[in-house]
């Protein structure tokens, strides 16, 4: 075995506890890992990983194409964009942290630390709105991770995507929970007047406390709110996401995040509930029994009384509500609680695509390395 083999084995078995400003220890081995190897814990390398800091990798990829298509009824948009692979923002329950399993790296530990960027990303962008097959309709920016993550601060890859969609009149909507979206306030201001962006801010909780442990490296709730009346004060329609909700964690704070929400000025408001795909469950379970090891039973076992009796089910229609009486519960208290505050009857108005223009030529993009 190589040297470099060998290192990668021992880091994906080396963190097994939490890390200050991560979302989880845990590097376990992708499902298409073919050889997973356990190591002595007195090795003096898994020593010296262990206290050493984490730092944040960044391999800079030249892409094949950039708008990714899917079918999904449980989504409001077929066309997305995402310009990273991996996010730093560590959320222990993110339902994109399977796909770092593609990379042959590990969902856990390197999602949040081995990221990707696309840096061809706006000259593809460009090219597929200029090939003749190309039919307008909104396109979803960061939707697996947030195009405001920590990295797009120095890369600007998402502000080069947003001035492009203005200059060609191209409909986007931004799902985030990052500080980072104020910055391109002109950007999205401008879009806005022309109904050509929504934005979609998710707040999960309201308790810092938790927030840090189950989202370390994003705004506090209290933040993102005051990012919603900032957006709102620029006349950018928004929406919250209460995502995800999860039972016993942050199940409690429905209404208080509608109640809050209400306050800043959202125009509409939806919730979904926790989702565990592929390698998320093992890492959640793993989470839980850290941080919350005198109700992790109770959690994992409600969440499979939405589920069938499993931690996830994948159907269509079932996977961002669940089903049974918890999660009717669930969906009457948010309906009510919408209701209440005034944003039952509120929709963002649909996004303008009539005066989309074709690129007229495709340029060269330069080199952002």
């Amino acid at each position: 075995m190589s040297q470099h083999s060998s290192l990668k084995i021992i880091q994906q078995n080396a963190f097994n506890s939490p890390i200050k400003g991560r979302g989880t220890g845990n590097n376990i081995a992708g499902r298409f890992a073919i050889t997973e190897v356990e190591l002595d814990e007195s090795d003096e390398l898994i020593a010296e990983l262990e206290t050493s800091s984490i730092e944040t990798q960044v391999r800079y990829e030249r892409a094949k194409s950039i708008i990714s298509r899917n079918n999904s009824p449980d989504v409001p948009f077929r066309q997305s964009i995402n310009p990273y692979k991996g996010c730093e923002h560590g959320c222990i329950y993110c339902f994109a942290r399977p796909t770092h399993a593609y990379l042959d790296l590990s969902p856990g530990l390197d999602f949040e630390t081995k990221l990707v960027a696309k840096t061809n990303a706006p000259f593809l962008f460009e090219e597929e709105l200029a090939h003749p097959s190309y039919r307008c309709e909104p396109i979803a920016l960061g939707i697996n991770t947030d195009a405001y993550q920590p990295i797009e601060k120095q890369l600007g890859i998402t502000r080069q995507l947003l001035e492009i969609a203005l200059a060609h009149h191209q409909p986007i909507s931004l799902i985030t929970k990052s500080t980072l979206i104020l910055r391109d306030l002109d950007l999205l201001a401008a879009m806005a007047e022309k109904k050509l962006v929504h934005v979609a801010i998710s707040v999960t909780t309201l308790d810092n406390d938790l927030k840090r442990l189950l989202e370390p490296r994003t705004a506090s709730g209290k933040t993102r709110l005051k990012i919603i009346k900032a957006l709102r004060d620029a006349n950018i329609p928004v929406t919250v996401l209460v995502a995800p909700v999860i039972p016993f964690i942050n199940d409690h704070e429905l209404e208080a995040i509608v109640a809050e929400s209400a306050k800043v000025g959202t125009q509409s408001i939806h919730y979904i509930m926790l989702r565990l795909p592929h390698e998320v469950a093992p890492l959640f379970k793993d989470w839980l029994e850290q941080h919350y090891p005198d109700r992790a039973d109770h959690v994992l076992q409600r969440i499979m009384d939405m589920r069938g009796g499993k931690l996830y089910d994948s159907r269509f229609g079932k996977r961002m509500t669940g089903e049974g009486i918890f999660a009717d519960v669930i969906n009457q208290r948010f309906h009510l609680a919408r209701r209440k505050y005034g944003l039952d009857n509120h929709r963002l108005s649909s996004l303008n695509c009539r005066n989309f223009s074709v690129p007229t030529k495709k340029g060269d993009q330069i080199p952002l390395f």
